[in-house]
Formats: C-alpha cells, structure tokens, sequence
C-alpha cells in the first residue's frame, strides 16, 4: 500500500493510519501513570522476563499485523549518517519518539508523533527512534508509519523484539533499522537466534543495533553481524541508571589507534540528558547518542535537541 496524499491528517497535512480507528483511543493518550517499577518483587529480578512477556503479548494480540507495506526510499542507512557525523565532527544525536516508559511512566502526553518528529530533524537529529512496544511504552506501530512519512532520515523501530514476525513489521513500516538486545538473545528468551534475527533483518536490508550493557556483551558485539552496538547505560536487572557505564565499557577502547571500535558504530544509550553527558561520553569514542526521556519531557522539543546536537 502506498499512503496517498488526499490521505491526510487534517491538523498537519500527513498521511495518518487508522488502524483500529477510535479503538485505540487512546491508551496513548491517557498514557500510563506509572512503570514497572512497583516494589521489591517488581523490582531488579524479572525485569527483563516482565519485558519479554509484555512483548510476547503485543505479538499474540495481533499488535504487528496489518496488510500493507509503507513504501519509500529504501532503505536510509543509520550507520552511514553516523559515520558521517564522525568525520564532520558533528553530534549524531538519535532523538526518540516516546510517550513512557518502564521506569517514569508517563513521560509526555500525547501529541502528534509527527510534528514532534519534524521538529526532532529541524533541529538537526541525524536519525530518530520510535518506540512501537504497546505495553509500558505507550508505543505503537503507527506512529512509526506516520513518522515513516514526515520525515527523510533513518528510522529505528525500537521494541522488545523476540519474534520474527516483529522484524516483518519493522520492514512493512517503513523502519531502516530494527535494536535487538543482546542479553535476551543469551538467555534464550527469544522465538530465535541472534544470528538468525540478524540475518533477516539484513534479508530486508534492515541495518541492526545489538544492545549491550557490559564489557563481555561488548567483546561478544564486536564480532557479530550487527551493523551498530549500543550500550545501554541502564542495567535491565536493577534499573539503576549510570551514563558512565558506557565509559567503563569503552574504556580500554580508547586508544584511537584501535580498530575494535572503529568497523562498527558505538551508541550510547539511556540517561543521557546534558550538554556535560556528550562532551563527557564523546571522550570515549562514542559516534552517537541516543535520547529519547530528556528530550521528549522538555518544554521545548525542538530547543532540546539543538542544545544536544550543539554540545
């Protein structure tokens, strides 16, 4: 399906899905009030299983299915925007579209994903992720079709992604890179391989961020297929949030002559929040930084994302 343009969201001119019309509305909208996080049983061990089960569940409730595919410029390499922004010099900021998440709960009420998107790249995000997990994120795939079409530059799909079928979707709506994390793949928590995963989404030409949170996960990164690492500065067992986690991991990386860190591009992840985080982070050798609480809880989106891009 090709999204016409009398197709058009009256408020701002764009294509809008309407999947299951007023069914959805809107969850979003209302957003949850509060995250995961509940108490010491909810707390540290499970976290990642609650995770899974919650995505598990969007993929039973028929959250991916839909008969069509978006269709654009295929496929907007992520990995060479960042490598771009490595050789200008300039902050390859990834700006995420998200409306909650486990730990804060709502972040941001509902507003049009694609004006947030559009004024994410006018202030000069080189890329943007959008968060299509249902359950504690509030994401959905539309947004990422609505997004898909606002804008020109790589898009994450940013889920939970344990099933196949997920991968399908992110390809069908129009994604150019799909996160797969890599301690899920570990623990065997997943429908398939790492490898496998891996393989079809580069069998649709989707670029893949492997997400790590440690040095072992690092080295094991390193030699996979994945076209980028991201280093998740929040630990999945604890919750706990630490912006120099990605340091610690990067640390014996640093010496530029290493070429370990140079074939793949290194993201940081969560917690990120000042202009002091990049300039601290970029010491380390990280090509990108992707920020999504931060900007999406300022009052100013737009204003946010120039400071980070400026730093």
């Amino acid at each position: 399906m090709v999204m016409d343009d009398d197709d058009e969201d009256e408020d701002d001119g764009w294509a809008v899905m309407r999947m299951e019309g007023n069914k959805r509305k809107r969850k979003e909208e209302g957003g949850r009030k509060g995250g995961i996080e509940g108490g010491e049983e909810e707390k540290g061990h499970g976290y990642l299983e609650r995770l899974v089960d919650a995505a598990r569940s969007a993929v039973r409730s028929g959250h991916y299915e839909f008969g069509f595919t978006i269709h654009h410029s295929r496929i907007i390499s992520m990995s060479n925007a960042i490598l771009s922004c490595r050789r200008s010099g300039k902050n390859a900021i990834i700006a995420e579209v998200k409306f909650a998440s486990p730990s804060m709960g709502r972040i941001r009420d509902y507003t049009s994903p694609q004006t947030i998107a559009r004024d994410m790249v006018d202030a000069g995000a080189i890329a943007l992720s959008v968060l299509t997990q249902p359950n504690y994120f509030n994401g959905s795939i539309e947004y990422l079709m609505n997004v898909r079409v606002a804008v020109d530059v790589p898009l994450l799909m940013k889920d939970i992604i344990v099933s196949r079928e997920q991968v399908d979707a992110a390809y069908r709506a129009g994604a150019d890179c799909i996160l797969l994390i890599s301690s899920i793949y570990a623990e065997g928590l997943a429908d398939d391989t790492l490898e496998h995963m891996i393989d079809r989404a580069h069998a649709y030409g989707l670029e893949v961020i492997l997400e790590v949170h440690d040095e072992d996960e690092f080295a094991q990164a390193l030699k996979s297929d994945a076209d980028m690492i991201g280093i998740n500065n929040r630990d999945l067992k604890s919750m706990d949030v630490d912006v120099s986690n990605t340091a610690r991991v990067l640390a014996k990386y640093k010496d530029d002559n290493d070429e370990a860190t140079t074939n793949k591009p290194i993201i940081s992840e969560s917690g990120i929040s000042s202009v002091e985080h990049i300039r601290y982070l970029k010491q380390y050798k990280v090509d990108a930084f992707l920020i999504g609480t931060s900007i999406m809880a300022s009052d100013n989106i737009k204003s946010k994302v120039r400071e980070l891009v400026m730093a």
